[in-house]
């Protein structure tokens, strides 16, 4: 590459080098996702906290940092899909990329896994399906979390003896990874609002402002906590909802902030700077709060550009990852169960660094044939629209250009999509989040 060359591509802006689908996403999510179930061997195999929750000082862990970390290209990503596409055709991308992967991964938790594991532990599943409907049946767990919303973790109380996390907290869990999905949906609507009613067009300031109101907030919480780590604890204000259950304003604020961020970073794409000094600074910044404090107000920003820069910096020989297959979110919302159930067989009594191998192996191959045979068939649906939509959509254009017109990228991760080498494309895909965490 000449000097110019290179000069160019570290000196730009988002908008010139974040373009088409040369782009280092798709590895980064998979790295994300693949560091949930890191974090996570630790409190499922031994009933210690997750990775790396002492060595960031108790501020955070790997697997929160994930979670950070996908609702940052999330809301990048979404955010532009938001602004390319009607309101009926961003909401059925939205539930294509969400909704079969996690409702066939619940049906295999509920009416296999459970099962076998009831087999195991009692040597019968006499009484499994008794009353199925009832309070930690297997189909009232299907009834309570096919929303994204976790309102039932366990399933007839399995897994809460023979398991660590189960022993540590008393309880029956089958898929704790589930429950950040609820916060992702509330952010896809928000998004949805402000895309019809052309906020995301004509007034992007109000997107800047909220941004700046959510860091004041997360600000307000590292001062009033008096100590230069930050907040240490979670607790907030709950709300409850018919559809999802309780959520946490700590959540919103936070992982919102993040959101926001990413879609503040697409909204001035044309004046937002891609530069390495910047990158390699953020990455320190991020370093040093993560080791001697103040990860929440200095650590989520310098994070969240860092993630960016990556994204335009990463070698194109890597850009390929997660462009055709993307098996990051079967690896989330699988990786967890897989976790538990070889917890209860003992397996992790080789070893952190064994169990760690053998969640990904099982997660990796769940989430193939997750792809494979669930996700990515649905995603074929993503440009089809009803013939009285199709006709209305777009106002004065041929029926037969409207779908090519409003196309946008899916929102599954690495989702198939056309070729675009124009340098100011838009880049035509989108991720799923996937955030588990404690």
């Amino acid at each position: 590459m000449t000097t110019t060359a290179a000069f160019v591509r570290s000196r730009g802006t988002l908008a010139d080098l974040l373009s088409g689908r040369s782009n280092g996403i798709g590895l980064i999510r998979l790295c994300l996702a693949l560091g949930v179930v890191m974090s996570h061997s630790k409190p499922l195999g031994f009933g210690a906290h997750d990775l790396g929750y002492y060595l960031f000082d108790r501020q955070t862990n790997v697997g929160t940092m994930a979670v950070y970390g996908f609702f940052v290209l999330s809301g990048l990503l979404i955010t532009r899909s938001a602004r390319r596409t009607g309101l009926i055709r961003y909401a059925w991308h939205r539930a294509l990329r969400i909704f079969p992967g996690l409702w066939v991964c619940l049906l295999i938790t509920a009416l296999v896994v459970a099962p076998l594991v009831a087999l195991r532990e009692r040597g019968t599943i006499d009484g499994f399906f008794a009353d199925p409907w009832a309070r930690g049946g297997p189909l009232a767990y299907l009834q309570a979390n096919w929303w994204t919303g976790v309102r039932q973790y366990g399933i007839d109380g399995l897994l809460a003896k023979t398991t660590p996390w189960g022993q540590e907290t008393n309880s029956s869990v089958f898929n704790g990874a589930l429950w950040s999905l609820k916060y992702e949906m509330f952010c896809y609507v928000v998004v949805g609002v402000l895309a019809v009613t052309a906020v995301l067009r004509q007034a992007r300031r109000f997107v800047l402002f909220l941004t700046i109101a959510l860091y004041l907030s997360i600000f307000h919480d590292w001062w009033s906590s008096g100590q230069f780590s930050g907040p240490m604890s979670q607790a907030a204000w709950t709300f409850n909802s018919p559809l999802v259950g309780g959520m946490s304003m700590f959540w919103i604020v936070y992982l919102g902030f993040l959101f926001a961020f990413g879609a503040t970073l697409d909204l001035y794409r044309e004046r937002v700077p891609i530069n390495d000094a910047l990158g390699v600074g953020s990455a320190v910044a991020l370093g040093l709060s993560l080791l001697f404090g103040g990860f929440f107000v200095i650590g989520l920003p310098a994070f969240a550009y860092l993630l960016i820069w990556l994204s335009v910096r990463m070698p194109r020989r890597l850009h390929w990852v997660g462009r055709k297959n993307d098996y990051s979110y079967g690896i989330y919302i699988y990786g967890f169960v897989f976790q538990q159930v070889m917890a209860s067989l003992g397996w992790s009594r080789w070893g952190y660094v064994p169990f760690v191998a053998m969640s990904i192996a099982a997660a990796w191959a769940a989430a193939f044939v997750s792809w494979k045979l669930v996700e990515r068939p649905a995603l074929r649906l993503k440009d089809w629209t009803p013939g009285f939509f199709a006709r209305r959509s777009r106002p004065g254009l041929p029926v037969e250009r409207q779908s090519a017109a409003a196309e946008e990228p899916a929102t599954a991760p690495g989702a198939p999509a056309p070729r675009v080498d124009a340098p100011t494309q838009e880049i035509p895909q989108q991720p799923a989040t996937l955030v588990p965490g404690r």
